[in-house]
């Protein structure tokens, strides 16, 4: 079978959680000198890094068009590149650079920094984000439609995303890349230039990676604090903060939707960059903060469809199942499955790469990831919902017990993005020893983590209910560990 890798992509932001829909007209934009810094934590060295950051907007927006730039080059140029020689190297084949640069360095740690920095990435640097900002800006300022707000958008995008993504091989072939990214970045100047007024209306609720960084930015230890009680203490009437994805900002307690762009930092002496214990958020957000949606991306999507994703082209046991269903086929002589004219935008199809899918291989490849996956998220959600029953809590939903698999949910992802820069690093022969030491550390931590959020969300109590509840709560993370273990170290 044709060998093809994984796709994640699209910088994106995660709705706030009941924040509401703001119309166009009451966002504005505001000077940067404005900012007041909080009397209580101005000489703090994160606190003046935020009202750096809200002080020299210009130098982020800068920064903001450089990335832009880059990511164009990265994105287009390969594309009308011919295929590199067989002994072509990294250093010396701009596609080869540019494929290592985009796929192999620059998103597995773009979803590295989120878990440290926070949405970072989504308010300095995402190159759809400014563009979508920018079209809403000079764009008609229609207000948000209803369709547009449905909660479901993040798991629907970032799965088709994803599975799309697969069956054109995103991560080896720069066109397959150009018109899923390109496709992205397209669909977001379309939705600035017709919704929201100097906003982030695509961000919020339609970009691909919408809820993987919400998800993400839970554990981050980075964020911007709102002192709700500081904001409400401030007398006279203060311009709106120009909030790009459209947060109540008042309100905000979870670093989800923050773009950590630093424009709030200081407001009316009430928000301030600031640390926190990365399980503070998770175990803190109440039953009702919890979204079903966000829950089901994090267990079907993030950890289900996005891991069959990143497994499927190494499964013998796919393999297997497509050597038999071909050979069914040809003794039936039906062979229309087995043709390989699918178009390229369709299905992988390169034959001077010798690299085609036949009709039957998109078919196995749909259904492992799709199936598979769906099938793995489900029996995740199952144990999930189990633990909750058992606890008999109705503050402990299986929504918010999900929340602790986070960790490790992030661990899979960069383990998962990590694969193509190893085979880049691999096929330029650097030695590759230290990484099953490194894997093995990566998914003790994350598997620590999410173990100690699982104890602490379950343990309302001492009985052995209790002790029965959080024993069957950490089986989804049993399971989880026990998929990533077998995928990377055949055991």
């Amino acid at each position: 079978m044709p060998a093809a890798s994984v796709y994640w992509a699209c910088a994106a932001n995660l709705p706030s959680k009941g924040a509401p829909c703001l119309p166009h007209s009451s966002v504005r934009s505001i000077p940067i000198a404005v900012a007041h810094a909080p009397a209580d934590s101005a000489g703090g060295a994160l606190s003046r890094l935020g009202q750096a950051m809200r002080r020299h907007q210009r130098v982020i927006l800068a920064l903001q068009w450089v990335v832009v730039v880059v990511y164009a080059l990265l994105v287009t140029v390969p594309a009308f590149l011919p295929l590199p020689a067989q002994d072509a190297r990294i250093l010396d084949n701009l596609r080869l650079f540019a494929q290592f640069l985009f796929w192999g360095v620059w998103w597995p740690f773009v979803m590295l920094a989120t878990m440290l920095l926070g949405r970072v990435w989504c308010g300095v640097f995402c190159p759809e984000g400014t563009l979508t900002e920018l079209a809403s800006r000079h764009g008609l300022g229609r207000a948000i439609p209803r369709w547009l707000r449905w909660r479901g958008w993040p798991f629907t995008a970032f799965v088709c995303t994803t599975v799309y993504g697969q069956l054109v091989s995103v991560y080896e072939y720069p066109q397959a890349a150009l018109l899923v990214l390109g496709g992205s970045t397209l669909a977001a100047v379309a939705v600035g230039l017709v919704y929201g007024r100097g906003s982030r209306v695509w961000c919020r609720y339609l970009c691909p990676a919408n809820g993987v960084f919400g998800l993400l930015a839970k554990v981050a230890p980075l964020h911007f604090a709102v002192d709700e009680a500081r904001w409400k203490q401030h007398l006279g009437r203060a311009p709106a903060v120009n909030c790009a994805p459209l947060i109540d900002i008042a309100h905000m307690k979870s670093a989800s939707a923050c773009h950590a762009c630093g424009r709030c930092s200081g407001e009316r002496g009430a928000v301030a960059l600031a640390l926190r214990s990365p399980a503070k958020e998770i175990l803190s957000t109440s039953a009702r903060q919890v979204k079903t949606e966000e829950a089901l991306t994090l267990l079907v999507g993030v950890m289900g469809v996005a891991t069959a994703a990143f497994m499927w082209s190494s499964s013998k046991r796919l393999v297997a199942i497509k050597t038999a269903l071909a050979n069914w086929l040809i003794e039936h002589d039906y062979t229309a499955l087995l043709q390989d004219n699918a178009p390229w935008w369709l299905l992988t199809h390169y034959p001077q790469a010798h690299d085609v899918f036949t009709w039957l291989d998109g078919l196995c490849i749909l259904g492992f990831i799709v199936g598979g996956g769906g099938a793995l998220g489900l029996a995740l959600w199952l144990l999930m919902w189990l633990a909750a029953r058992a606890l008999g809590t109705p503050e402990v939903t299986w929504q918010r017990l999900s929340l602790g698999l986070v960790p490790m949910a992030g661990v899979g992802v960069f383990l998962g993005l990590s694969m193509l820069t190893l085979g880049h690093l691999k096929a330029e022969g650097v030695s590759l020893i230290w990484v099953p030491v490194v894997r093995a550390a990566l998914l003790l931590l994350g598997g620590v983590f999410s173990a100690y959020l699982i104890a602490r969300l379950c343990w309302t109590g001492r009985s052995l209910r209790t002790a029965g509840a959080t024993l069957l709560a950490l089986a989804p993370l049993a399971l989880a560990l026990g998929v990533w273990i077998r995928a990377l170290f055949g055991a």
